[in-house]
């Protein structure tokens, strides 16, 4: 997979599209030649505004926005999404131009060696970049991961074997696990698709009554 990776620009320009998959609607970015992003759909998405950022939730997005499909490398990068989920790919082949800081690309790299069906804990991760005292900074580092499931960040977990954060949502995590897991084991098989998201999500706890 080709890293071209770059110096975030506030006055770029962000190609993007939406796709529909089992885990809910995604977002793919790209500036024109490389893929910039792939973003989950918010769990529980607020009515939208027209406005692409705030209504995906990328608040640190900055760039003039524009709706185009065929940019490269979207519509391939669209292909193989349905591929991995039909069960039939298990290694991405996109350019991908990965903006952040020189620590975090080298966790973004690493993450793209996990091998698919397979997962590591954040500590091996933190030894994989050189830095084994470092697993809160490779979690951060991971969790900014700004491509989801092509640089595989959900394949990180507890070195008790819990979970633990995701930003698309803990139910979709155990998901895509679950489901590289049962390929790998029994061969292409395609996505279970998942229940209304939403309702996967815990409610938030009633706060305390004022003493």
């Amino acid at each position: 997979m080709l890293d071209r990776t770059r110096t975030a620009d506030a006055d770029r320009v962000i190609y993007y599209t939406a796709v529909g998959s089992p885990i809910g609607p995604l977002l793919l970015t790209s500036d024109g030649a490389a893929l910039t992003g792939l973003h989950m759909s918010p769990l529980r998405p607020a009515p939208a505004t027209g406005d692409v950022a705030h209504d995906w939730g990328l608040t640190d997005a900055t760039g003039t926005w524009i709706a185009h499909a065929d940019m490269a490398p979207l519509g391939e990068a669209a292909a193989q999404l349905a591929a991995y989920f039909a069960g039939r790919l298990t290694a991405f082949d996109l350019p991908l131009a990965l903006h952040g800081t020189e620590f975090q690309r080298r966790v973004w790299t690493a993450l793209q060696a996990i091998p698919y069906g397979t997962t590591i804990s954040y500590g091996d991760l933190a030894r994989w970049v050189g830095n084994p005292q470092g697993s809160r900074a490779v979690g951060l580092a991971n969790g900014r991961n700004p491509v989801a499931i092509i640089v595989p960040c959900h394949r990180v977990i507890g070195a008790n074997g819990k979970l633990t954060g995701y930003g698309g949502g803990l139910p979709r995590k155990a998901a895509l696990l679950d489901f590289e897991f049962t390929v790998r084991l029994n061969g292409p098989a395609a996505f279970p698709r998942l229940a209304d998201l939403a309702s996967l999500v815990p409610a938030k706890p009633a706060l305390a009554a004022a003493r």
